[in-house]
């Protein structure tokens, strides 16, 4: 297809480069503890229900889920275990892991993972990052059965991704990476053969790109927002964070009084899927609202 437009970027958002480029997981989880993060206490409520539902419709006794920009881990953590965000951000607070070695909080990630595997259902997997560190750590710790230290930006995909690609049944994705990237989503979804995959995202309001769509579109595919209330994704950094966002959100159309005015970036989860396969939300079982994490504020 032809390749989609340049879309440019804008500082909407404040980079923390360094935690995700770190040998284990500490750094990451810190910061998304310190910002208040929720994006995925909320989304992966509503990704697996979609899950639920594309598993019914293809006649699936087991499920591949690819984790796109998937820094950790943590989509494929909550899809694929018994356990909350709270739980995890909480975890990382204990004293042990202050002094541990990277190699320590690996082993001992591995185990407490592993006991808490969802049992429910059989799901493979697959995680890609720009950063090799982040996605090597989901490969020691059990979470990805495979992971991809790629740049879909800059290159097409290896063979083995391509591979992966062409297998699975929902692409996944917190905080609106798959809408600032449309060459990496064309080539992701050129690779994946010609039944594609569900794709579900939770941007940040305003984060939603019209060079998405039409990458979607051109795959064949049609993108909606589920029927669910706005949520918060984390606390803003600044004042001037908060004013971007604002102004981004209102450019893209979205009434922010009373919610990122609130001091809160907000995000919605946007699902993209071949038209034969557009069945009612309203009949999944879609979480109209999930609990709030304790101490949000």
């Amino acid at each position: 297809m032809t390749p989609p437009k340049e879309t440019p970027t804008t500082d909407f958002v404040t980079i923390f480069d360094e935690t995700y480029d770190q040998p284990d997981c500490r750094a990451y989880f810190r910061m998304m503890d310190a910002l208040g993060y929720r994006n995925q206490h909320h989304a992966v409520a509503a990704f697996r229900a979609g899950l639920d539902e594309v598993m019914r419709l293809r006649g699936l006794d087991a499920a591949r889920v690819f984790d796109f920009a998937s820094s950790y881990g943590i989509v494929s953590l909550l899809m694929g275990h018994e356990m909350t965000l709270d739980e995890v951000l909480r975890r990382y607070r204990a004293p042990q892991f202050e002094a541990a070695t990277p190699q320590e909080v690996m082993d001992w990630d591995r185990a407490w993972l592993a006991e808490r595997r969802r049992r429910d259902v059989a799901i493979r997997f697959a995680g890609l990052d720009v950063m090799p560190n982040a996605v090597a750590y989901g490969v020691q710790v059990g979470l990805f059965d495979a992971a991809f230290a790629e740049d879909l930006e800059a290159n097409d995909p290896s063979e083995a991704l391509a591979l992966e690609l062409s297998q699975v049944d929902m692409i996944v994705e917190c905080g609106s990476v798959a809408q600032l990237m449309p060459r990496a989503l064309d080539r992701m979804l050129a690779a994946c053969g010609p039944v594609k995959p569900w794709m579900m995202t939770s941007p940040i309001r305003g984060n939603e790109r019209a060079a998405a769509a039409e990458v979607l579109h051109a795959h064949g595919m049609v993108q909606e927002v589920l029927p669910l209330p706005p949520f918060v994704h984390r606390r803003f950094e600044s004042t001037e964070e908060q004013a971007r966002a604002i102004e981004n959100a209102q450019a893209a159309g979205h009434d922010t009084e009373g919610v990122e005015t609130i001091g809160h970036f907000h995000a919605q989860v946007l699902l993209a899927r071949p038209e034969e396969e557009r069945t009612d939300p309203a009949t999944w079982r879609l979480p109209l609202r999930v609990p709030p994490l304790p101490e949000m504020f």
